[in-house]
């Protein structure tokens, strides 16, 4: 394909302030802290500018007829990405400031959602896949059998991604239907949805082969009073997927975050539930466990507690009684406080919940 020396200058330039700006919007997700705004405001700055000067010169250039689609495709998550990164940094008023947060954090997922729809281009496959895996990106493409859908599913399609109680899936593209796979099942925090948290899972999905699943809760949040209306979803969920993939029963994860973690606890010690293993990030362990039989079903439960030590919402402390607790209820725990983190997701504990939750998980040797 013949490219002018112009516009493969503003397709490379674009991409490295594209793909930089995206890791340093993870890096600034995963370290929101009330007291640093102002420091990770300015850190991000430079990445906005520097994704603005590179994204103007790219869509004055004519793409090779060959690329068209590619090239808008491509401008499109830039500026999804430039987008979050200029409401991250815009200084706003406090009322307004944890809206202007969430609803960058949001765009910037809408941002990965558009650009993985590019991954077989080389940089960005790098960009959704972990290191020990970028040498062999060709391994993790392949034509799937007759029959079998892998990439991403949304229940109610693209248009209802976002649609409360649905479901978001991800089945990794060298899914063949030979044998099979563990399941992760991520709840999102308060007021969010499954179509954003599966990017905190995917990256790992992809590379160690596992289905991911990330729910939205009926209401706003999950049913932490009143009714419990998630439960049969979630429950139906995990039908779903076994009814279409090869799910290996002896191995579904649920995790989640925030009000997803208390969720993760009250759900996965209900009778009958078909998790075997919980990984709930800076939550609590919900007052109704004590009274509805769960901390009895809690023996023998492998359990992977972590929680921030810095988290402004829920005090680390409720997260050493929920500890006590589930310890003296019999549980197999891992307790993870960690010392930097706040009440935001760890992406980097990823790594050791999935090497506990199943060896055949761990990252290869390099």
């Amino acid at each position: 394909m013949q490219m002018t020396e112009e516009y493969q200058h503003a397709l490379s330039s674009v991409g490295v302030a594209t793909l930089s700006a995206l890791g340093a919007m993870e890096a600034a997700a995963r370290f929101l802290h009330p007291p640093e705004m102002q420091r990770l405001r300015e850190w991000l700055q430079p990445h906005c500018e520097e994704l603005a000067q590179s994204l103007e010169a790219y869509r004055k250039q004519v793409p090779p007829a060959p690329l068209e689609s590619f090239h808008e495709r491509f401008a499109e998550g830039a500026d999804l990405t430039h987008r979050a990164l200029d409401m991250f940094v815009s200084p706003s008023d406090p009322g307004q400031a944890i809206f202007r947060i969430m609803t960058s954090l949001r765009t910037f997922c809408r941002a990965c959602e558009t650009l993985y729809s590019l991954h077989r281009f080389p940089p960005l496959s790098r960009f959704f896949v972990e290191p020990p895996f970028h040498d062999r990106l060709e391994s993790l493409e392949k034509e799937p059998p007759e029959g079998i859908s892998v990439g991403l599913h949304h229940t109610g399609g693209e248009r209802g991604a976002d649609s409360r109680g649905g479901f978001c899936l991800y089945v990794p593209e060298s899914y063949d239907g030979g044998a099979d796979w563990p399941l992760v099942i991520a709840l999102h925090g308060g007021s969010g949805n499954g179509r954003d948290f599966l990017w905190s899972w995917l990256r790992e999905a992809r590379g160690r082969r596992f289905l991911l699943a990330a729910a939205t809760a009926r209401g706003s949040t999950w049913s932490l009073a009143g009714p419990d209306v998630d439960s049969a979803s979630l429950r139906a969920m995990v039908e779903y997927v076994a009814s279409r993939w090869r799910l290996d029963r002896s191995h579904v994860l649920l995790t989640g975050l925030s009000d997803g973690a208390t969720y993760a606890l009250l759900e996965g010690l209900a009778d009958g539930a078909p998790y075997t293993h919980l990984a709930p990030v800076s939550g609590v362990l919900h007052p109704a466990n004590f009274a509805n039989g769960n901390m009895t079903r809690a023996r023998g439960r492998k359990i992977y507690l972590v929680h921030g030590k810095l988290d402004w919402m829920f005090p680390v402390e409720l997260a050493d009684a929920a500890s006590t607790h589930l310890q003296e209820a019999g549980a197999e725990l891992v307790y993870r406080p960690i010392d930097n983190l706040s009440h935001t997701y760890p992406r980097e504990e990823n790594d050791s919940i999935l090497a506990w939750f199943d060896e055949r998980l761990r990252l290869p040797a390099n």
